[in-house]
């Protein structure tokens, strides 16, 4: 990988919406971006009970379990639009509902352990795929939901995504 093109997306190379996940990656590198949660939400995630797994913040809301589920989920989708774009595939990628996805992964079931394992072995392989990127794959842009988005993007919304997600579980359901 050639760290020159692994570098923070301009604000041309997705949608607003993206800007709140992008926002809280401060690594201008996509790789160290990538790899730093593996250092802190992985252990973090081991820490915790089944039973705290379980807990929901308000009523209807996901559970622990739940969010692990949505984010694994989500970054399988994310690193595969990647994965496409990089590859100069120009086919429009479709969305996905990520409730539909939710209610039908049945994350509750699993033991909260082999939800972090799975992400952190997610993770993995995909700060592999990114790092085996040639240079000029990092800045190729595609569509993706009806939207355009880079690749160099779709990395730095996978880091904020699950950041996003890691602070959500940390203020809302283990705060009390």
């Amino acid at each position: 990988m050639i760290a020159s093109a692994a570098t923070r997306p301009t604000t041309d190379e997705y949608i607003p919406y993206y800007g709140r996940y992008i926002s809280l990656v401060p690594e201008d590198d996509a790789i160290e971006a990538l790899e730093r949660p593996l250092g802190d939400m992985i252990p973090f995630l081991g820490g915790l009970t089944d039973t705290q797994g379980a807990l929901r913040y308000a009523p209807g809301k996901w559970s622990i379990k739940q969010v692990v589920g949505h984010v694994i989920d989500v970054e399988r989708v994310f690193a595969y639009r990647a994965l496409r774009i990089a590859r100069a595939d120009r086919t429009p990628l479709p969305g996905f509902d990520e409730v539909v996805f939710a209610d039908h992964a049945a994350s509750d079931r699993l033991p909260l352990r082999a939800l972090a394992d799975e992400l952190e072995l997610l993770r993995r392989a995909n700060v592999a795929m990114f790092r085996g990127l040639p240079e000029e794959a990092w800045t190729r842009r595609g569509t993706a939901n009806d939207a355009p988005i880079s690749v160099r993007a779709l990395a730095y919304v996978i880091a904020g995504h699950g950041r996003h997600h890691a602070n959500l579980v940390r203020e809302r359901y283990l705060s009390a």
